[in-house]
């Protein structure tokens, strides 16, 4: 853990900024969750309200929805949002963006589109016997493909699609894309009173582009209508070392114990503002049923937990969040 240290950062770049500083960070391994609101909550609550609120985001992603919450959240405490992205702020996290007045990115920073893809119970499995996501826009080039190559056949290509991905998460795929396209004119709503503007920039993040990861850089992000600016130079500095730091906190640790038993124990996600912090920290052990070419989980101690300056002195806790 290296709270002191990353407070010490936090400190320094809320100077350079005039306000306020909330830090958010996923492990590769990491993802935008539910619980993140919960997380978010106690960090807002802490800081009480303030006419400006900088948010550092770096994370690859995770549900949208819970992005329009956050956004909500962090709106009920400020008049105006930023957000700081020096890294990688991916799919939901490019979301939370959308719901920011001004968007500062660094020379390493992107984001990128946003079209769902959804993990459905009844989705392909891989090679691992897992369930992959599948999004709209390979369904579409799928169908595509097939009637550019059948010419004028008259052979219905579900028929064969069929046979690899269940009707029913063809349906599942096809309606989370409509709540993606709403998700991103809701978060625009905040600071765009234009409908046919903010519809233009939600139709471009969730159908212009080819792949799912394609990195929107900061002139992409002006193109597309989004008011990016570049991060200054010294905040940028501090944010990478804040990342270094995150990613030392992060780092995976696994223990094998022989060819089907292993522990994991690594931080995913952490919060932190000035005085407190809030990570989750994934503790378990690792099975792997042979039977059914999969791993499980055993002894999950996994769980959120704080570390927060009171009074000059370090205390740390267990947060039960449901």
């Amino acid at each position: 853990m290296l709270f002191a240290k990353t407070q010490q950062v936090i400190r320094a770049a809320s100077e350079h900024l005039g306000g306020p500083l909330i830090t958010y960070w996923n492990n590769p391994r990491g993802c935008v969750c539910q619980s993140d609101v919960l997380a978010l909550y106690e960090i807002l609550e802490r800081l009480g309200r303030h006419d400006t609120l900088y948010l550092f985001i770096k994370s690859g992603g995770g549900g949208g929805q819970v992005s329009l919450r956050l956004v909500s959240l962090l709106r009920q405490h400020c008049q105006r949002l930023v957000v700081l992205v020096p890294l990688e702020c991916a799919s939901a996290a490019t979301m939370i963006t959308l719901g920011a007045d001004q968007i500062m990115m660094g020379p390493t920073a992107y984001l990128t589109a946003v079209d769902t893809s959804l993990n459905h119970a009844l989705s392909p499995v891989d090679r691992d016997n897992d369930r992959v996501s599948v999004s709209l826009d390979e369904l579409n080039r799928v169908i595509r493909l097939w009637r550019e190559q059948q010419g004028d056949s008259t052979e219905n290509p579900y028929k064969s699609l069929f046979n690899y991905v269940h009707p029913l998460v063809i349906g599942a795929v096809d309606r989370a894309e409509s709540l993606s396209i709403m998700l991103c004119r809701e978060l625009l709503a905040h600071h765009i009173g234009d409908d046919a503007r903010a519809q233009a920039i939600a139709a471009t993040l969730n159908s212009k582009y080819p792949s799912h990861s394609y990195p929107i850089l900061l002139a992409e992000a002006r193109k597309i209508g989004l008011n990016a600016e570049p991060l200054p130079a010294p905040i940028n500095t501090l944010l990478l070392e804040l990342n270094r730091l995150y990613s030392e906190m992060g780092q995976k640790a696994t223990t094998d114990f022989d060819e089907i038993h292993a522990h994991g124990n690594e931080i995913l996600n952490i919060w932190e503002g000035q005085d407190f912090q809030v990570y989750f920290q994934q503790d378990q052990d690792w099975f792997y049923r042979i039977e059914e070419r999969r791993w499980i989980t055993m002894n999950d101690n996994s769980g959120w937990r704080r570390i927060e300056r009171v009074g000059g002195r370090i205390r740390r806790g267990t947060m039960h969040f449901t």
